[in-house]
């Protein structure tokens, strides 16, 4: 009792002895001149654009922003510049993020213990050695701070960190040409030495091989919670000869490449709660001994290549609340029962798993304890068929419901209608049906993220009705929504997503919707029949896409002021008047622009040059003048497509600067001059589009030399001459090339049997273009005679037109080695010799096109043989013979194909062959054996029909004519009569010749 009297005195007079201080106008010790003059000279070698460290002035240094000293001793023990408004991601698009360079003057805060500088940018530099020396440091945070480069042994040293976090440092340097840089440990030692490690994060620091990195951490016996997570690592140790770190509940070994089976070391870990080894390379069955882990509580092996069962013994892990097994390679089907008796379990992800059954046969699974706990199910791209079942009805704690992605079919039945607690509903993607009304939506009071989109559901919602919830996210596409516009989304205050796409809506967008959704970020009402103009909307600040393609909107653009905007697609609308000039400076950082297929008119505006996209598309709109050559600016552009305007004038040079440019669109517009040498620099080109235009000259040898990544090369319809320059065939990766309708001469190279591309056929999931964009890579091409526009099948397509030139010369035998040829088209040039015997080779050839030209000789038997072709023209050449038929030519039942060859014979040709019999159809296939048959009855039939052949005309010429001859009256009515039906003939020739005279020239066009 003395001893705790004689604590309170002492307690007493202390506090009687600050406020006599205080009294006396004394203070306690507060900014030490030392620690400001470091904290000043450190901010010296910062950027600070916003001014945040404005309060950095007079000498309390304890009252500035960020920084906090000790009450006692006045010593700055604490300094947090973490910037709370930056993005997570690359590059900051926020001004408040600090920069520069990080000063060594900070040493002079010796007593430092708490660090912060992440969420900053500091433009790629390394961590400083100096940040070794902070010996009282417990607390010390990089992350999100763009920092790269060795991270320094020396943090070894901070043996009284607690926090370390270096996640998610990387940096982006030459305009993004180059992957990312990361911060890098070569040797994880120095980890081992901070003995007083609780939590450590080194989320995406890549380790270098042989690292040690589980070494360093098996000498931290106090870390709590470690995360891992896409550092590089590829292989850990099976086995520890002692597990030290027993204190471990939190391990995330996520987004790694690790390839063995599960460390068995983690069974020693009985303190583990949270284990993460998700999207790693993890190739066997989950071991059994995991499920004997009884403290785990979170166990995500997602996106591995597990197989085999998942076993029974998982209802041990009774703790469990989370489980995420999705993207595995588990047996077809194969959902253990057990997994039904995880009753704490509130999350299960079984995505992207081979399920293969309907929902209804999963019932024994989910009627156990799990559906009075279960909280988050997620069954997406798992080949579910069936119907929804009325057990879905029975979680009553669900909050999120993924079901996307399958086959489930039928209507959404009103059992679901039970989920009075669902936040989120998932189902799209699949065959649902019916209507959904009201009453349905009617318990959801909590709802906030819906999407029923890509199925076939009518929503029956009336303009008056008025929704339970309030949604942050709406995807009704491809959903009957329409024809009115849904009124009841004016309720609707805090969407921010919002996707209607194609749901028959063909009404004008009510005024309120422009006011009430100022606050969304994502809108795409594309591909409906939405009429009336769209005003500016310049308070979208938040936007970042904003889709309307695809309606009948008509006036002028509207106007943005959202630097957030990323995309931008107004296409396929009656959109008028011009480009705004200032479009460029009130979106910066938009990547994607499509104003294609409007009525747009004007010059384009130089401010476009500025933007940083990933695709500019302006093409079928009246743009006139030339292009502006200002690209230098706009590094990252991949596609650019100007094509089907008025625009006149030569490529820019400037268009070359363009780095990552990969398509190039400038076809269907006034262009001139000789191709610019300036193309050359264009070295990643796959697309080369340049038709129909008025470039002269001829065809440079350069691109063949520079343009070596070319995937189409079209360059028709100009006024190109001269020879066709062997070395194209040095463009490996070509499958289309198009130089038809110009003025070209000499022969067709016999390179051109060495594209490599060609020789193969095109892959459905190939893509023309490498980078990732949302503009969809299309072409025109005239395949079976007719323009055909292509996209998503464009990597399919492998064609070479060189019609309507001055070719001459043989056709090469080169060409048939190109096995993948979808088309050929050689026709309107000069070309003579035979059609080779190996035509047949071309197996794929679906359009062969060798009219109009002046071959000779019989049709090739093997043509027989190409059972995909489907349009054939050999007309206007001096073929002989006759017409082969079999298999797939029996179907070409049009003489035209064949026309003005008139030595050719045999079906479908009026004109028989010699041996023919009077009348010959498809059922001559293999005539020959027939025709040897009957040659002698033949032949004794053919001399009777030559002998009266001469005496029959000599009879029925003089009983036609000779009365002619001897009656003068009947000669002069006949000749008459023959005047009248001649002019009555040439009346109406000349009244439709002009019709004609144009159906001519159309045919001969193609």
């Amino acid at each position: 009792m003395d001893l705790k009297r004689t604590q309170l005195l002492l307690l007493f007079f202390a506090f009687l002895c600050a406020r006599v201080r205080k009294l006396n106008g004394d203070s306690i010790p507060r900014c030490i001149p030392i620690e400001r003059n470091a904290l000043l000279g450190f901010k010296e070698g910062l950027k600070d654009p916003s001014n945040r460290l404005s309060s950095w002035v007079g000498d309390d240094c304890c009252t500035w922003k960020g920084v906090a000293c000790d009450n006692q001793t006045g010593h700055v023990v604490k300094l947090d510049l973490r910037n709370p408004s930056c993005f997570e991601y690359y590059p900051p698009n926020n001004t408040w993020c600090l920069g520069g360079e990080l000063r060594p003057a900070l040493l002079g805060l010796k007593h430092l213990n708490y660090l912060d500088l992440s969420m900053n940018d500091f433009g790629g530099i390394s961590i400083p050695e100096f940040m070794g020396s902070f010996r009282q440091l417990k607390y010390l945070n990089l992350s999100w701070a763009h920092m790269h480069g060795l991270v320094p042994h020396q943090l070894g040293n901070l043996s009284s960190l607690q926090y370390l976090d270096l996640s998610y440092n990387y940096y982006y340097d030459d305009n993004f040409e180059v992957p990312p840089r990361f911060l890098i440990i070569d040797n994880a030692l120095w980890i081992s030495h901070l003995s007083s490690m609780r939590y450590l994060n080194m989320t995406d620091v890549k380790f270098r091989e042989g690292a040690h990195w589980l070494q360093a951490l098996n000498m931290l016996p106090s870390v709590v919670e470690v995360h891992l997570q896409g550092c590089g690592i590829n292989t850990t140790s099976l086995s520890l000869p002692h597990v030290n770190f027993t204190s471990l509940s939190v391990l995330d070994l996520s987004r790694n490449s690790i390839n063995s089976t599960i460390p068995g070391w983690l069974f020693n870990i009985s303190s583990l709660e949270y284990l993460d080894l998700s999207d790693n390379f993890i190739n066997s069955m989950i071991p059994g001994w995991l499920f004997n882990i009884s403290s785990l509580e979170y166990l995500d092996l997602s996106y591995n290549f597990f197989r085999g069962i998942i076993p029974p013994a998982i209802k041990n892990l009774a703790s469990l609340k989370a489980l995420d097994l999705s993207g595995n390679q588990f047996l077809e089907g194969k959902i253990p029962v057990e997994l039904g008796e995880l009753c704490k379990l509130q999350y299960l992800g079984l995505s992207d798993i081979n399920i293969s059954k309907s929902l209804q046969e999963l019932d024994k699974v989910f009627t156990g304890c799990i559906k009075n706990s279960l909280e988050t199910l997620y069954m997406r791209n798992t080949q579910l068929d069936g119907y929804l079942p009325d057990w879905l009805g029975d979680f009553r704690k669900l909050k999120y419901l993924d079901l996307s992605g399958n086959s489930i079919s039928g209507p959404v039945p009103a059992s679901l209608g039970r989920l009075a607690e669902l936040v989120g509903l998932f189902l799209e993607g699949n065959f649902l049906e019916g209507v959904m009304s009201e009453e349905q939506f009617a318990n959801f009071t909590k709802l906030k993220y819906l999407d029923l989109s890509q199925n076939q559901l009518i929503l029956n919602l009336t303009s008056d009705w008025i929704p339970p919830f309030q949604l942050y996210y709406l995807n009704f596409g491809s959903c009957k929504l329409g024809p009115r516009f849904p009124a009841w989304l004016r309720m609707q205050k805090n969407i921010t997503d919002l996707e209607m796409s194609s749901t028959e809506i063909s009404d004008a967008i009510p005024d309120w919707f422009w006011r009430s959704f100022s606050q969304i970020f994502w809108l795409d009402i594309s591909s409906n029949g939405i009429t009336g103009s769209v005003p500016d909307i310049t308070d979208f600040i938040n936007l970042d896409y904003f889709n309307l393609s695809s309606n009948h909107f008509e006036g002028p653009l509207p106007n943005f002021n959202s630097s957030r905007l990323w995309l931008l697609d107004l296409s396929n609308n009656s959109f008028s008047g011009a480009v705004h000039r200032d479009i460029g400076k009130s979106m910066p950082n938009l990547e994607y622009l499509s104003l294609s297929t409007n009525n747009l008119s004007g010059e384009i505006p130089l401010s476009l040059c500025h933007l940083r996209y990933d695709a500019l598309d302006l093409s079928k709109n009246l743009l006139l003048g030339e292009l502006p050559d200002c690209w230098n600016h706009s590094s990252p552009i991949i596609v650019m497509d100007f094509s089907s305007n008025n625009l006149s004038g030569s490529v820019p040079p400037s268009i070359c600067s363009l780095r990552f440019l990969e398509s190039l669109h400038l076809s269907n517009n006034n262009l001139s001059g000789e191709l610019p040498s300036s193309l050359k620099s264009c070295a990643r080109l796959n697309t080369l589009d340049l038709g129909q235009n008025r470039f002269t000259g001829e065809i440079p040898t350069w691109i063949g030399e520079s343009l070596l990544s070319l995937k189409i090369l079209r360059l028709r319809s100009n006024k190109l001459v001269g020879n066709i320059p062997p070395n194209l065939s040095r463009l490996m990766a070509l499958q289309i090339l198009d130089l038809a309708s110009n003025n070209l001469s000499g022969t067709i190279p016999s390179s051109f049997g060495n594209f490599t591309a060609m020789k193969v056929s095109g892959e459905m999931n190939g893509t023309i273009l490498k980078n990732n964009t949302h503009y969809n890579e299309n072409m025109q091409v005239i395949i079976k005679g007719i323009y055909i526009e292509y996209a998503i099948l464009l990597p399919l397509v492998i064609v070479m037109d060189l019609s309507n030139n001055n070719l001459s010369g043989m056709i090469p035998e080169e060409l048939t080695s190109l096995f993948g040829l979808v088309s050929l088209n050689l026709s309107g040039n000069h070309l003579t010799g035979e059609i080779t015997e190996k035509i047949g080779a071309l197996q794929q050839l679906e359009s062969l096109d060798l009219s109009k030209n002046n071959l000779f000789g019989g049709i090739p038997s093997s043509i027989i043989g190409l059972t995909f072709l489907s349009y054939l023209n050999l007309s206007y050449n001096n073929l002989s013979g006759r017409v082969p038929i079999g298999n797939q030519l029996q179907t070409f039942i049009d003489p035209s194909i064949y026309i003005g060859n008139p030595d050719l014979c045999g079906f479908p040709l009026s004109q028989k062959c010699k041996d023919d019999k009077t009348n010959q159809g498809l059922n001559a296939v293999g005539g020959d054996e027939q025709n040897d048959n009957t040659m002698d009855e033949e032949g004794s039939e053919m001399k009777w029909l030559y002998m009266s052949m001469g005496p029959g005309f000599a009879v029925g010429f003089w009983i036609v004519f000779g009365p002619l001859l001897c009656n003068r009256e009947w000669r002069e009515a006949y000749f008459q009569h023959i005047d009248q039906v001649f002019n009555l003939v040439y009346m109406v020739l000349a009244t439709i010749s002009p019709s004609l005279k144009y159906t001519t020239l159309q045919r001969d066009s193609l």
